[in-house]
């Protein structure tokens, strides 16, 4: 593996550079678009549902708006005074790099949409970059899997320290970065703060060969895996590439793509399976939303994008059963799943990180409903609000879902789930962070 690290050396052209090279990989990735498009109807010629673009930017409305004063007062609850950094869970001072990422956009979605002023983005930003410059790495080269909230402890998922680490994950890796561009973005003057921060980290580590690689303990040893699977994977790479990193391999779904046939959509699925590649490989909402809000759904993106929806709609459609579904953190055992469309061999799994079911824990996911609805509008999304939007308010943000067995609020407020709302709400208003609208 390469250890070559990022130099800081970062002009206007540099980033320029970055860009166009996602671009023209962009490119290529629509006219690989058009043949997925062509192969799934060839399948499921009788039953594909018609293709759906996502809608432009268009005027919020005051539930709308209310929606995204209300996922801020999460963030308001939980930052830490000490290190600018949000709990992943709320009151649990513990987090990940997926969710700091996750924080980034919400922060910059507060200030557009009107709910926090410059003065206070700009603190919050300041405390944020101070702390991951004061943060110790994993063996010296990424950030950790986990850390402690309130002192930056390197630490496992329990919040228990543990000074070797738990390894890196490069998706995580690849979220914060996104959020760095579109905080530079968005506030230009924090570059060099930036600059200085991934002048700590040995990005030729977790992006290198084309393949995005994670890190992790075993026996006392350091392993390298690749990391990602469909969907998860070029989001992953599509971040990356901001970043001139080698991800060339990794930023289409078509060398590990196949259709399967779920709600009689023809639903994506990822070739590699979970007992060859010890990876679990859920298709769901979580990583096409990400996409659409933060660079732009290309043409491959657009097309996986709507059929991952279409079958949910088509589920509902069906059963009756308001369906919506990514990943989540719960208020019970497991504590986290991956709610799916699709999943290690099965429509409609709910698995943990270790591949096991737990399907009794599926929940109309609430990012998961703000996220459609702020892409396509649907009548079926907006019937799906109108359940989201019964949730009690208590002053905490958005909880993060209902369970659909039982019909109870899945009442843990989550960073992930409240930051998705207002970054979804953002899409509707001012479209992508980085990219272009279609």
């Amino acid at each position: 593996m390469s250890t070559i690290r990022y130099t800081g050396k970062r002009s206007a052209f540099t980033f320029l550079a970055s860009v166009s090279f996602a671009a023209v990989l962009a490119v290529s990735l629509d006219s690989a678009g058009n043949q997925f498009l062509g192969s799934a109807n060839a399948v499921f010629q009788e039953t594909e549902a018609d293709f759906l673009p996502p809608l432009p930017p268009r005027v919020l409305s005051a539930d709308d708006l209310a929606a995204a004063q209300r996922a801020w007062k999460f963030f308001e609850q939980n930052t830490q005074s000490t290190t600018g950094f949000v709990n992943s869970v709320a009151g649990f001072s513990s987090t990940t790099l997926w969710d700091q990422g996750s924080y980034i956009f919400a922060l910059i979605s507060a200030e557009k949409l009107g709910i926090i002023s410059r003065e206070e983005a700009s603190e919050r930003e300041r405390r944020f970059l101070d702390s991951f410059l004061k943060m110790e790495l994993f063996e010296n080269r990424l950030p950790n899997k986990a850390y402690n909230t309130q002192n930056l402890d390197i630490t496992d998922y329990e919040n228990v320290v543990l000074e070797e680490g738990i390894g890196w994950s490069a998706l995580d890796i690849a979220r914060v970065l996104l959020g760095f561009r579109a905080l530079e973005k968005h506030n230009p003057s924090l570059s060099p703060e930036i600059d200085r921060v991934i002048n700590r980290w040995d990005l030729g580590a977790f992006a290198n060969k084309g393949e995005l690689w994670g890190a992790t303990r075993e026996n006392g040893k350091t392993i390298l895996l690749q990391e990602g699977r469909l969907g998860y994977e070029q989001y992953g790479a599509r971040a990356a590439a901001l970043w001139g990193l080698d991800v060339a391999a990794a930023m289409s779904a078509a060398r590990n793509l196949e259709w399967v046939n779920v709600e009689g959509v023809a639903i994506p699925r990822d070739q590699r399976r979970s007992s060859s590649f010890k990876a679990i490989t859920p298709i769901l909402s979580e990583p096409f939303l990400l996409q659409a809000f933060e660079i732009g759904l290309n043409r491959e993106g657009e097309i996986l994008a709507h059929k991952v929806y279409a079958a949910q709609q088509a589920r509902f459609e069906r059963s009756g059963i308001p369906t919506m579904v990514s990943e989540d953190h719960l208020d019970q055992h497991p504590s986290f799943v991956y709610s799916s469309v699709f999943s290690n061999g099965s429509a409609w799994a709910v698995v943990d990180e270790s591949g096991n079911r737990h399907d009794k824990m599926r929940t109309l996911s609430t990012k998961a409903v703000f996220g459609w609805d702020a892409i396509y509008g649907t009548e079926y999304v907006k019937e799906m609000r109108s359940h989201i939007e019964d949730l009690p308010e208590e002053g905490d943000g958005w909880q993060a879902g209902i369970y659909e067995d039982s019909g109870a609020t899945n009442s843990v407020y989550a960073l992930n789930t409240n930051a998705i709302v207002l970054e979804a709400l953002h899409y509707k208003a001012f479209g992508p962070f980085l990219g272009m609208n279609r």
